[in-house]
């Protein structure tokens, strides 16, 4: 082999190789980078979960999501929330009659160990043990709108809803002026919130007002379309009815609509309980008298705030009892009274 030939061949190999070490040199490199990338976003997922365990979580189950009252106890937590700087998360059933299905949101957070439950029972007797559960485990419950057969919370916050049933009483007895046949369109069995309602207008007509009959009580079981049917049929049975209570917003809006049909606005008054963009539009329209209304807004911003101080260490009132409010076409345009009907719901939550 000649000298030229044998330098070309080391030439070559000097070549090969400082290309292999080039090639080692960037596997490296791109390797560091890579484990490098991939413990930055590891170390940035861990201060992330750090930071989301230090933050308090809390749960707010409504009996239900649709009605505008269940969106204004919503915006009250919210409110509340951002106040204290911490966190919820929202769920509750489709409708108020899925007890089950508000047992299974309860149990589930129950499991994830938030910091506290602010729950509204849709049935008396059917949560007292998954309040009971949170209880076992250390979590702290406050019981908002609905009452349950059971002492395990920190406070129960809600209406004065026998005495927004009084109030209704009264109202239609006025109207009325004194006598006459009159329904009530109730919500559904169990519910503490409107059953206290109820008997409240029952009670009191019974006492105050003897000339007044309640010929008819039917549930509308939390249902629009079911309410105003079940108003149609009371109507038909009771020509001469003079009167009808209604207990809640479902009802409400069922009866307007019943009365709207049968073309007897102004003949028989209404009076309802809660309030909507649509009942409100009815007040206006002479279909309905009257509204006694809550402040779900409130509702929702103290009952979070009380599992909030408590876990401050303070020991929130275990009963806070919010005055319902009569609403009239009369006194529809005062501040105080569109603050309550029209509260600042899409503000918080969008």
């Amino acid at each position: 082999m000649s000298t030229q030939t044998r330098l070309n061949l080391d030439i070559t190999r000097l070549q090969l190789k400082e290309m292999k070490v080039r090639r080692h040199r960037r596997n490296v490199g791109f390797q560091w980078c890579y484990f490098s990338f991939v413990a930055l976003l590891s170390l940035a997922g861990f201060q992330s979960a750090c930071r989301q365990r230090r933050r308090p979580l809390y749960a707010v189950i409504p009996k239900a999501q649709a009605h505008i009252y269940w969106q204004a106890i919503h915006a009250g937590a919210l409110k509340a929330a951002l106040e204290a700087n911490v966190d919820i998360i929202w769920n509750g059933p489709a409708t108020e009659s899925d007890y089950a299905g508000q047992i299974a949101i309860t149990e589930d957070f129950i499991s994830r160990h938030v910091d506290g439950i602010e729950i509204a029972p849709t049935d008396r007797d059917a949560l007292v043990n998954a309040i009971r559960r949170a209880r076992d485990a250390q979590i702290p419950l406050t019981v908002i709108d609905s009452g349950a057969n059971t002492e395990d919370y920190v406070s129960f916050v809600a209406t004065d809803n026998y005495g927004g049933g009084v109030i209704a009483a009264r109202r239609l007895a006025e109207i009325l002026k004194g006598h006459g046949n009159v329904a009530v369109i109730a919500l559904l069995p169990g519910s503490g919130s409107t059953t206290a309602r109820e008997e409240g207008f029952k009670n009191t007509i019974a006492k105050e007002f003897p000339k007044v009959k309640i010929v008819a009580f039917q549930y509308g079981m939390s249902d629009r379309s079911r309410s105003l049917a079940i108003t149609e049929d009371i109507l038909t049975a009771y020509p001469t009815l003079d009167g009808i209570f209604a207990s809640a917003e479902p009802g409400s809006i069922g009866a307007a609509q019943a009365l709207k049909e049968r073309g007897l606005v102004g003949k028989v008054k209404l009076v309802g309980f809660d309030t909507s963009a649509s009942l409100v539009e009815d007040l206006r329209g002479g279909v309905i008298d009257s509204l006694v209304v809550q402040d779900p807004f409130r509702i929702g911003y103290l009952g979070l705030k009380t599992l909030i101080d408590a876990r401050a260490g303070h020991t929130p009132p275990k009963h806070i009892d919010l005055p319902p409010t009569l609403v009239t076409l009369e006194n529809l345009s005062q501040p105080s009274i569109r603050v309550l009907v029209s509260p600042d719901v899409e503000g918080y939550l969008h």
